[in-house]
Order: structure tokens, then sequence, then C-alpha cells
């Protein structure tokens, strides 16, 4: 059995762990500063300490890097590491979920990729195997990985356009409505900020006007430098999402699924088609009124990396999707055979109406006992309750979408978490907890929640709202829950 080494790129990660011993050099020349005047003389005359620092930090990433082994056998992969403790891991290929490549741009002249291989037996989203290794190591062990068969490759499967992917991360960026919003709030509640403010001044120290003029003049300036900052904010989200799935593309046959992105760091993902737990189609409303979905699915490994998402397709039109996507669990134009109750409308939308409805005689009541805080209670009574009306707008939808179906050995469950819609598409088998839960006034109202769990490394609640309680009963009949 071969052992190879990680790339020896990897030597200078592994050192940047033991950053944290420059402190020593910190502390030996703040000493110096502080109690010599010429400390710029006894600084280099005992520079060698800090050499010498920095010289174990590089020799601590060496150390870890010789003792990082990685083999290639016939049927899975090894990774042993630990200087002290030696630490085996052994990834057979047949119970790989997803295996990842990815090449930042930094890594492309050295010819280093990072993989990354993930099962279903991991815990808490922590890759199961990461690796940094040479494009000739990572080529190896990709043959023996599971792939898609150019003979039995699927045709038919969308191909994502350009469009599809800005739309993507035009509605998947952070903070869209919100950096708009808070930018409109701090740009216009600066000018009222001043305003009270200066009120408030003038009567505390009449003296002082010059001074608090000075001051107050800067308080719009940062009121909008705030809500750039997080316009700004979105912004960059936006670049480097349009960055990040640039080149989309998705290719699998009946046992594989192979997506690849990236214009500046270049991603691969591999994906067994039977470890995936469900598939997720995601629509803000705005993408519902439009029409469009974008699809995820939820397997261990893939959307596992910082900032990324576990998208399939990115934004499309929901009745262009097809029949060839079944394929790969998406599934479009299937009814809801169990709905909430028309009396259940009032579970969905109760927040936002009474968050709604208070605002304004909050205003009122505040504007009595604080005239002079009149114009701001204003500002932010109109600021909150543009997002309470749409909220209700939310869950209004939600209310009339929301439901679950069943058909073959599938289940599609349709709810609204937070300002997001979710059709969830799994086979029956995936679902490893089914819980039914009622108040006391939904049990007079013979009403019920019903929460079900999948498979999947992260624990992720799916609820659907306001089921008729006979209509959960044959429910759990139908999945087996109840006999």
């Amino acid at each position: 059995m071969t052992l190879y080494h990680e790339h020896p790129a990897r030597i200078l990660r592994y050192s940047v762990k033991n950053i944290w011993l420059l402190i020593f050099p910190l502390i030996r020349g703040i000493r110096h500063i502080r109690l010599s005047p010429d400390w710029f003389y006894h600084w280099i005359k005992g520079a060698w300490f800090d050499i010498l620092i920095l010289g174990l930090i590089v020799v601590f990433g060496f150390v870890r890097w010789y003792f990082s082994r990685i083999a290639v056998t016939g049927s899975s992969v090894i990774h042993m590491d630990g200087i002290i403790f030696r630490v085996r891991k052994e990834i057979p290929f047949s119970r790989i979920s997803s295996t990842s490549v990815m090449q930042p741009f930094y890594l492309a002249p050295f010819n280093a990729v990072y993989l990354r291989c993930d099962t279903s037996g991991g815990f808490l989203r922590t890759a199961d195997m990461k690796v940094m290794i040479s494009d000739n190591l990572c080529r190896r062990i990709m043959e023996k990985a599971p792939d898609v068969d150019e003979n039995s490759k699927l045709s038919g499967i969308p191909r994502p356009t350009a469009l599809s992917v800005i739309m993507f991360s035009f509605f998947f960026s952070s903070g869209l409505s919100g950096a708009v919003y808070m930018g409109l709030f701090f740009y216009k509640g600066g000018d009222i900020a001043r305003n009270i403010i200066g009120a408030y001044f003038s009567r505390i120290a009449e003296q002082t006007s010059r001074f608090t003029d000075r001051l107050l003049l800067k308080i719009p300036d940062a009121a909008v430098g705030v809500g750039a900052a997080f316009v700004g904010m979105w912004l960059i989200s936006f670049i480097v999402n349009l960055l990040r799935y640039a080149r989309f593309s998705v290719t699998c046959d009946d046992k594989c699924l192979i997506t690849s992105y990236g214009a500046v760091n270049h991603r691969e993902h591999r994906i067994t088609s039977s470890h995936i737990n469900y598939t997720d189609l995601r629509q803000n409303l705005i993408m519902k009124l439009a029409g469009a979905v974008a699809v995820h699915i939820s397997c261990a490994g893939y959307g596992y990396e910082r900032r990324s998402q576990p998208v399939l397709l990115p934004v499309r039109r929901e009745k262009d999707m097809g029949s060839e996507l079944e394929a790969i669990g998406v599934f479009s134009g299937i009814r809801n055979e169990f709905r909430p109750k028309w009396t259940g409308f009032w579970q969905y939308v109760w927040m936002s109406v009474i968050i709604a409805a208070s605002l304004m005689p909050l205003h009122f009541a505040v504007s009595r006992l604080l005239p002079e805080l009149s114009d701001l209670t204003l500002f932010a009574a109109v600021m909150f309750e543009i997002p309470s009306v749409w909220m209700i707008a939310v869950k209004t939808a939600a209310f009339f979408t929301s439901g679950i179906s069943l058909y073959d050995d599938k289940i599609m469950l349709r709810y609204c978490w937070l300002n997001g819609f979710h059709t969830i598409v799994a086979e029956r088998k995936k679902i490893v907890k089914f819980e039914l839960m009622q108040t006391v006034f939904q049990k007079i109202g013979g009403r019920c929640t019903v929460g079900i769990w999948f498979e999947g490394e992260d624990s992720r609640c799916c609820r659907v709202k306001a089921l008729a309680t006979e209509d959960v009963r044959s429910l759990e009949a139908l999945l087996g829950y109840r006999k």
C-alpha cells in the first residue's frame, strides 16, 4: 500500500494554526517600547527570539504535514493523521455520499486542490475527510469514487443559463430587502434623530450650542454611511454568489449526480443519488408570484462549506421543470392531498396582524407622553409597518399553498418558514420522526400541526400547520405510524 503526503502547500495552513505563538514577540516588542527610549536597538538585538518563534511555527506545520498520510486501496481511501495520538480514517468508496473537489485560484499555480469526502454517518455537518492534495492524486481517488456513466447519462436535464444564475444570486444573497430597507431607514432616520437630539441639547446646555452643532452635523452623514454599508454588504454578497455559481452545470444518471460551478474557485461535487435525503424547492413571495423556483437538495457534505448553498438548479420557471427531473427527485404539478382547514387561517397570520395593528396605537401613545418624539415614533411605526404587512401577505400565501401529498413511495410537503416557501420531496423511508402537535384551542377546532423529520446530519423539522385532525390520523395510517 503506497502512502502519500498532502500537498506541500498544506504546511502553511498547518503553520497558521500556531500563529498564536507570535504573541511572545509582540509582548517583547511592547516591553521595549514602554521601558526603553532606544527600544529599536533592543528590539533588533533580540530579533533572534522572533526568528526562533517564526521558525517554530513553520517546524510545527512541517511536522504536522509529515505525519499526515493518505493511502488509496481498491475499495477505500485512508487518511492517517496525528503526531502523538494517531487517528486513522478509512472511507469505503461504496459508502461515500458526496465527494467535493475545490481549487481556489491561489492554489491553481501549485496544482493543488482540496478534496472532501462525506458519508451519511457524519456529525454536525463536519467533514468526514478533508485534505489538500495534488491534482494527480485527486484524479486517482476520483477514478474510484462514484461517477456518472456516460452511456447511461440522463438527457433532458435543463442547462442553467446565465440569467438563472444571476436571478439566483439576486434572490438568495444575504439581506436583499433588509439591506435596501435599512439603508432607507438610516438615511431618513438620521435627519429625524438629529432634530430630536438637537432639541434636547438646546434645552440642556445652550451655552454649548457651538459644540452640539458640530456633533449633530455628523449624525445624518453617519446614518447615511450605515445605510450605505447595509446596501454595500448585500452588493458584495451578490457579486460573491455570482462568481461562486457562475458556469453552473448538472449531469447525472440513475446512480450519481455531478454539479460543477465557480468562476474563480472551481468546485465539483459528486453526489450518490441514493444518499439524497430530500429535494427542496425554495421560493420567496416574489418568486412564488412569478412561478419561479430554486432547487436545493439535502445530502451529507453538499452545501456544508461556509456561505455555500446545496443548490441543484438555480432559478427556473416551475412550469418548465419537465418530467425529466423526476429522476433526481424534482416533481411539480402535484396537488395537496391534505390541506389546512379554513378555520386555521388565524394560526398563520396572527403574529403579523397583531404587530401591524399595534404599531400606530403605540406611536400615538408615545406621542402623547413625549410629544417631542412624535416625528421619530411616526417614522419608526411606518418603517416597521411595511415588513409587518409584507409578512401578512407571506403568511396568507402560505395558508393557501401549504399541505401534504402522498404518491407512490414519495411524500411532498409544502410549508413556510419565516418568509421562505419550501416544497420538500422525499421517499417515505427517509422519514425518521413523525410528530403531532396540538394546543387546547386547536383541539377545540379539530386542528393540529404536523412535524416531520427526515434523515440527515442536521436535524430539521418540516411543519405544516392547521391540518384537520381526521386528515392527520389518515396520514398516520398511510405512513404506517397508526394501525
